[in-house]
């Protein structure tokens, strides 16, 4: 079917083509002065409210209050208890000095109160046991159980400290492995954008707070560690023996490596994050799948009972409506 248009149908045409094609045009180029642009006010909304939180956290973590000290002077009766029998020496350079640090207790004062808490505690359990013992609960039980019992319980007065240690310990690596792959993100991105080390883990740390409280005093450290010492792979070390971790020790070895040899730090700081994630995931589906055989107690014990009573009840009441 041929259409054809005469001379003034061409003209209509062609105008409306034009008036057309200016609106467009119109409207492209004034479309950004019509329309809110919301992406750029959202993104300035989500950086305040990212400060703001930060700001909460650190007020909430008594950052500013609670900064650790290394100059407490221990008490005048732990440090006498300690000088007489002679047990600072071997401490200090030994287990129980690394332990104190790994579960943030660190100075002098720390590992006289240690000490003295440990050597104390067993004979204040002994007086405390024997006196509920055979004072205050008048058991008629047999003597030997007696002083069985008696000897638990001073038993538990020498170990209690060290159990404690041990406790706050795990908890404290928990929390930093938790974020270290965040921090190692971080750190990532402030090597790559030409910042030092120094300067990283000074940023990591003020970042890091208000997620691990426990990590951001260790990179601090280790950033005034990085200032005054003369090797500045002792710093690093110092910091893999702190924590106690696996995965800060392996960005520890990266890191000396290129101290060393200078070798890349972001290209290795990337893979150790990727590592440190999957470790985390992996941890997480670990526990995931141990959860069924432990609720497989509380089922057998709660839930069964229950179902078994809802299931048998009704059929129990029939029987003896029936007789």
């Amino acid at each position: 079917m041929d259409i054809t248009l005469d001379p003034v149908q061409q003209k209509a045409l062609v105008a409306a083509l034009s008036m057309l094609s200016v609106i467009s045009a119109v409207l492209v180029l004034s479309w950004p002065h019509l329309v809110r642009d919301t992406l750029g006010s959202r993104i300035k909304h989500l950086a305040d409210e990212t400060e703001r939180v930060r700001i909460r956290e650190r007020k909430r973590l008594g950052v500013d209050e609670r900064l650790p000290s290394l100059r407490k002077e221990p008490r005048k009766l732990f440090k006498n208890i300690v000088e007489r029998l002679n047990l600072y020496q071997r401490a200090s350079a030994g287990s129980t000095g690394r332990k104190l640090k790994m579960a943030g207790y660190r100075g002098e004062a720390a590992i006289v109160t240690f000490l003295a808490i440990r050597t104390i505690a067993p004979f204040v359990m002994l007086v405390v046991a024997s006196f509920y013992v055979f004072v205050v609960l008048h058991m008629p039980e047999p003597l030997i159980l007696k002083l069985l019992i008696i000897a638990g319980v001073t038993g538990l007065g020498y170990f209690g400290p060290t159990i404690y240690v041990q406790n706050r310990i795990a908890k404290r690596q928990q929390a930093m492995q938790r974020a270290w792959p965040d921090a190692l993100d971080l750190m990532l991105i402030c090597v790559e954008s030409g910042m030092s080390i120094e300067s990283s883990f000074r940023k990591v740390s003020e970042e890091i707070v208000g997620q691990s409280m426990e990590l951001a005093e260790e990179l601090g450290l280790t950033t005034a560690e990085l200032s005054y010492l003369q090797d500045r792979r002792q710093a690093f070390e110092n910091l893999g023996t702190r924590t106690g971790l696996d995965s800060v020790r392996a960005v520890v070895t990266s890191l000396n490596q290129a101290e060393r040899y200078g070798t890349s730090v972001g290209r290795s700081l990337r893979i150790l994050a990727q590592e440190s994630r999957n470790h985390r995931i992996s941890l997480a589906e670990k526990k995931a799948a141990a959860l069924p055989p432990k609720l497989t107690v509380p089922m057998i014990l709660f839930f069964l009972p229950v179902l078994f009573a809802v299931i048998i009840t009704p059929a129990a009441i029939q029987v003896m409506n029936t007789h």
